[in-house]
């Protein structure tokens, strides 16, 4: 009796836990939709109450949204394939990074604005979340940071854990680009400090804490022909949209310069890892996670100062 007592609760933990993820989405999407009701608010590109000239408004659609599109495209495509790499988690990985992605561009904009209002506090502004394609980038941003914690606990959560921790990251997250902008004000235009370093040490910790000795060298934790083959297409979507990951936001010649920098700074990243890659590896062969990965390197590394005249020989050295 006591055994089919202990299954009985064992099944009906099961159906609570089913229960769990869709739940918290749908509450979760619902305070969205409320905050957004009330503070969300057009910039004054997209009100019409606004006086703001025709031309200036299709001037700023012309110079941001094609950036907004590629950072889109990495996004949403570019690490959604690279994250394919495990054999038996490729469909989890493409299909949660669309979720989770969708999710954090809500509520980052949310978090975003509430801490940036914090940081104007002193000018007495009444509080509002505006909207455009600076915080749309921005908001994509910080789905870059969640996703690449995603990739140090892929297999090993629940889309309930994923969930929470992208609702806490986001927060964090928010608070760390707040800090840095109005207390510290490093340069950072790429956001190789505050999303990629940030999103790595995230990462780290949330798999620390839900580390397992049993997950160690599971057979499910390799990768296989076609596996490795889609997380390629997602890092080639990565190696060609970066340049405009890291010139987004800056302006005038610096998103030149950013452009031009961080072109280079791929190129010369791509080199380095195959002849590293065929030094390092028994039989001089090249190993793949080496070059999904490590070709990407030259766009993080170069993000910081991508907006600065380090000159191209500079960004290759980097």
């Amino acid at each position: 009796m006591e055994d089919i007592s202990t299954e009985q609760k064992m099944v009906t933990l099961a159906k609570v836990r089913g229960f769990m993820f869709p739940l918290l989405l749908a509450i979760f999407e619902v305070i969205f939709i409320v905050l957004f009701g009330i503070f969300g608010e057009y910039d004054e590109n997209g009100n019409p109450d606004h006086r703001i000239s025709h031309n200036a408004s299709e001037e700023n659609i012309r110079q941001l949204y094609p950036m907004f599109q590629d950072v889109h495209v990495m996004i949403f495509v570019g690490f959604g394939f690279l994250m394919t790499y495990l054999r038996r988690h490729s469909f989890g990985s493409v299909g949660f990074n669309l979720m989770i992605a969708a999710f954090v561009i809500q509520w980052a904009t949310l978090t975003s604005g509430v801490f940036n209002f914090i940081g104007k506090a002193q000018m007495g502004l009444p509080f509002e979340i505006n909207v455009n394609f600076a915080s749309l980038i921005n908001a994509d941003f910080a789905a870059a940071a969640v996703l690449i914690t995603f990739g140090a606990v892929l297999g090993r959560i629940s889309p309930a854990q994923l969930l929470i921790i992208a609702v806490v990251e986001c927060i964090c997250y928010s608070g760390n680009i707040a800090l840095n902008e109005y207390i510290f004000s490093a340069a950072d235009v790429g956001g190789s400090m505050v999303i990629h370093t940030f999103g790595a040490y995230f990462g780290l910790a949330a798999s620390f804490v839900l580390y397992r000795k049993t997950a160690r060298d599971h057979p499910r934790s390799s990768s296989a022909y076609h596996s490795d083959l889609f997380a390629m297409i997602g890092s080639l979507f990565l190696w060609l949209f970066w340049p405009s990951f890291n010139a987004a936001l800056a302006e005038d010649s610096a998103r030149y310069r950013a452009v031009v920098n961080t072109y280079f700074s791929l190129a010369g990243s791509v080199v380095a890892t195959y002849f590293t890659s065929s030094l390092v590896n028994k039989g001089r062969k090249l190993d793949m996670s080496h070059i999904q990965n490590a070709t990407l390197a030259g766009g993080v590394a170069v993000g910081s100062v991508a907006d600065m005249v380090i000159k191209p020989w500079g960004a290759i050295l980097i």
